[in-house]
């Protein structure tokens, strides 16, 4: 029997778990929900991600995996990398386990050269740079507590903050005042604010609102308009910053973009990020990944299988088409 891989991509909003053959075929898979050790502990989420797996090996009829690729948000440093490591090693998952953060599977899944930029912005943001010679750049990722914006979170917060500020009159006027308000079926935008300070509506939620205020900015309103150029600022920002630690910025390099607010390829959004890599990275090519990540996870494990090039090609086919892998709570 050939040798098995569980490929894992790990992101702030969802999991995604998939058993791949040597040879590069897609045994099994399966979603879950987001892996956060920040927030539920690293326990209980390492036993979540455990048990993922376990249905995955299961589906695919396989026992113990060879390999464990899983490149997960939360690992954002060496020790939480290694401390997420030893912890799904310990519990018998396969024979060889390697944890990394979720930022290096999204580089392997868009990159055509091995090397370059990776930003994710989903329900939260992050940046990774590897150059030709391995030297990698890399940022906390914890929030505005290390300089952090622009996931989903952070922006449907800040359309919240304008809608009620609009709404109150301690801010300019803004379409976001009845589209927030609307999108959680109440009649004001206060009224969202006190939802979530008494508990009926979730603060996850709030990242819900990112569409609703990417719709508001291409209906022309000049407050909506403002965050998403805010926010298009903060992906060239680490993208050039990535690319200037690297020595990069005076070469062809490639940058990239992945997660949902990036992948939905948004004009208000993406038009405006493209001139201002125009002007600060001429050279960048930018790359919306079109593929999950958990290919990238899975063109790793191969990589950590010595896999024939064969495997390579089968395993990119297997993510080719849309992909929806059965969801797990």
């Amino acid at each position: 029997m050939s040798r098995t891989l569980v490929a894992v991509d790990g992101g702030n909003s969802k999991t995604d778990v998939a058993v791949v053959s040597d040879g590069g075929e897609l045994l099994a898979a399966v979603r879950g929900p987001g892996f956060q050790p920040q927030a539920h502990g690293v326990d209980d989420a390492v036993a979540m991600l455990s048990g993922l797996i376990t249905d995955a090996v299961a589906r695919a009829g396989r026992g113990t995996a060879d390999q464990l690729a899983a490149f997960l948000a939360g690992a954002d440093f060496p020790e939480e990398e290694e401390r997420l490591e030893k912890a799904l090693a310990a519990r018998g998952l396969a024979r060889r386990v390697r944890v990394a953060n979720d930022t290096f599977a999204l580089l392997r899944t868009g990159s055509t050269m091995g090397w370059g930029v990776a930003i994710v912005c989903g329900a939260g943001i992050n940046c990774l740079g590897v150059g030709p010679d391995g030297r990698t750049a890399r940022f906390p990722s914890l929030g505005r507590i290390t300089g952090d914006w622009g996931g989903g979170a952070d922006l449907g917060a800040e359309a919240l903050w304008h809608a009620v500020r609009g709404e109150d009159g301690r801010g300019p006027q803004t379409a976001l005042t009845a589209a927030v308000a609307a999108h959680f079926g109440l009649s004001r935008a206060e009224d969202v604010g006190l939802g979530v300070h008494r508990g009926d509506i979730p603060p996850g939620r709030l990242a819900t609102l990112t569409p609703v205020l990417l719709d508001t900015a291409e209906a022309g309103d000049p407050v909506a308009r403002g965050i998403a150029e805010r926010l298009a600022e903060e992906i060239m920002l680490l993208g050039v910053t990535a690319l200037r630690r690297l020595d990069l910025l005076g070469s062809p390099a490639e940058v990239v973009l992945g997660g949902g607010v990036l992948t939905s390829r948004r004009p208000v959004l993406m038009d405006t990020i493209e001139w201002r890599y125009s002007a600060r990275a001429p050279w960048a090519r930018l790359i919306v990944a079109d593929s999950p990540p958990v290919l990238g996870a899975t063109l790793l494990g191969l990589d950590l299988l010595n896999a024939p090039l064969a495997a390579y090609e089968a395993a990119r086919a297997a993510f080719s088409t849309p992909w929806q892998p059965p969801i797990r709570s």
